[in-house]
């Protein structure tokens, strides 16, 4: 029975051992070297409205510039991961520093986690766990806010020594990861913008509400005229013959509410035909996705606040950002690449001007991360009330009904990036 090809073995090979540092252990036979042979890797990903900047290594690799703590140590305790962490996000963020478009710029400290990498996917070390310093892994992150697509970004590693002589790096943008390796006399890692048609993240248009006609409303206004004209006469006759005060405010009151409920439904009160709900919900759940493509969350308030009104605009980015966020890796963000309907029932509302609508559809989103793709796939159910609010449609309330993870693809290596990462 054929189980695997070991044809790559069949002739002699040379395996250079390292007793003091088993990580270093390696083939001379490049084709036979392990995918994750470098103690360091750089990644750069531009977006548009953030920069990120991650950078995976050995804690042990880093002790030679800056003290984590690990001198003589074989394992890093779960109590001791944290301050580990903490120095290393420090003295990273200052050796590493990045400029955009010419200019140095901040970053910000994001994140940063203890990670296991395989040969198809990486993840976050769910639970902690004590890890043996000799092959601990951590990965920290950096974010650059940024107001769209930049031309040029590089980044300045300032770490070489000891047995640190190159670091594989790779800059990735929608087109995909360009590998490069960092040396002495060529430390800068370079992205620039050749996108031609770059993807430009906008809302989608949806419809205003449809008033009605100018002959409805021409045939409300005369008939509020009409109305009017009739409760007057009661009115004067009803004085004039000394009737009840109370049948005179009745008449009055009764003129004022036919009067607003006519102008209400005749010339405010849209209409959203059945077959349209679906087309307007959808469009306001792609914008609610596309304000996630912002990074800065008052950025991503605002844009949300054109699909969302009331209290219901906290619910939604607080579901929202939770379904987005993959916990295996961390809290990354997937960024949703398309939304489908699936189906849509709706019945008008019958106090406001408006529907309510049980919609179910899904998304489809990845995130690069680590070097992988990391892919999302979710499927929902949901009661929204949708009405007309100063000229727009909006959500004005929102059910969560079900929601279901669909499983995607496992992980592949971003296109075109380093497999020597």
């Amino acid at each position: 029975m054929y189980i695997n090809d070991f044809r790559y073995l069949g002739s002699e090979e040379v395996l250079r051992l390292d007793w003091d540092d088993p990580w270093y252990t390696q083939f001379d036979n490049r084709n036979l070297r392990r995918q994750y042979y470098a103690p360091i890797s750089v990644f750069l990903y531009v977006e548009n409205y953030e920069v990120r900047k991650e950078i995976v290594l050995r804690p042990k690799d880093l002790q030679q510039w800056t003290d984590l703590g690990l001198e003589g140590k074989e394992i890093i305790t779960i109590a001791e991961q944290e301050d580990v962490i903490q120095k290393a996000a420090a003295f990273l963020g200052e050796h590493t520093p990045v400029s955009i478009d010419g200019k140095p710029v901040e970053g910000t400290f994001d994140r940063a986690h203890f990670i296991y990498r395989t040969l198809r996917t990486s993840g976050v070390i769910i639970p902690a766990r004590d890890l043996e310093t000799i092959s601990a892994t951590l990965g920290v992150i950096f974010t650059y806010p940024i107001d769209g697509l930049p031309q040029e970004v590089t980044l300045d590693w300032q770490l070489f020594g000891g047995r640190i002589t190159s670091i594989p790096a790779t800059a990735t943008d929608e087109a995909g990861g360009l590998p490069s390796l960092l040396i002495p006399d060529d430390p800068l890692l370079r992205w620039q913008n050749f996108l031609k048609t770059p993807t430009i993240p906008g809302l989608v248009d949806i419809d205003e509400p449809p008033r009605r006609s100018t002959v409805s409303m021409i045939i409300a206004a005369l008939g509020g005229i009409v109305i009017i004209m009739l409760a007057f006469r009661y009115i004067g006759r009803a004085v004039r013959k000394k009737r009840p005060p109370f049948r005179i405010w009745f008449a009055a009151a009764l003129s004022i509410v036919a009067i607003v409920s006519g102008i209400q439904h005749g010339v405010l009160r849209p209409a959203l035909p059945e077959e349209e709900v679906g087309v307007v919900v959808g469009g306001l759940l792609e914008n609610i996705y596309r304000a996630f493509d912002y990074r800065e969350e008052g950025v991503i308030y605002d844009v949300l606040a054109r699909s969302a009104a009331g209290d219901v605009l906290t619910d939604i980015y607080l579901q929202t950002r939770r379904s987005l966020e993959l916990k295996n890796q961390g809290g990354a963000r997937a960024k949703v690449k398309d939304v489908e309907m699936l189906s849509t029932e709706s019945s008008s509302l019958s106090d406001d001007l408006g529907v309510e609508a049980r919609c179910e559809w899904k998304i489809s989103g990845s995130v690069l991360h680590w070097g992988h793709i990391h892919s999302r796939a979710n499927r929902y159910a949901a009661r929204f009330v949708v009405k007309a609010i100063d000229g727009v449609w909006k959500i004005t309330d929102l059910e969560l009904l079900d929601e279901i993870r669909i499983d995607p693809l496992a992980p592949q290596p971003a296109p075109n990036a380093s497999s020597g990462t």
